[in-house]
């Protein structure tokens, strides 16, 4: 690899940096101005997306998966198929199960002491 190659090889991975950074800023400063956000679901998806295009720089560049060849895709298609299906398939017990009560979560009531309490009749014998 010669000199030039190199530098524009730094170049990059300055220019990565910093745009790191900016998403790191901007990440912050949505956090920050979220009460100016309008919606439930804007800052959830403002803050996903900025880490998505954080984590492609990471995985493009750094990890220099930008630089090889096809076979990138066979490694990372079982990956993506198992990060979208993990989730859909734990979305009926978790996702949407665990927020609605189907067994009342009471403090143990009276008419529960009342049967662990054990009857003057039952199993004891008198002598």
């Amino acid at each position: 690899m010669s000199h030039e190659e190199h530098a524009d090889h730094g170049h990059l991975y300055r220019f990565i940096f910093g745009l790191l950074c900016v998403f790191t800023a901007v990440s912050w400063l949505a956090d920050e101005c979220k009460e100016y956000i309008p919606g439930v679901w804007l800052l959830p998806i403002i803050v996903l997306g900025v880490a998505v295009m954080k984590a492609l720089c990471v995985l493009l560049i750094f990890m220099h998966i930008k630089f090889e060849r096809a076979w990138k895709y066979v490694l990372l298609a079982p990956t993506t198929i198992l990060a979208i299906g993990l989730p859909l398939a734990l979305l009926p017990d978790v996702g949407v199960h665990y927020y609605h009560m189907d067994v009342p979560q009471d403090p143990i009531s009276d008419q529960a002491f009342e049967d662990l309490e054990p009857t003057s009749d039952a199993g004891h014998s008198s002598h």
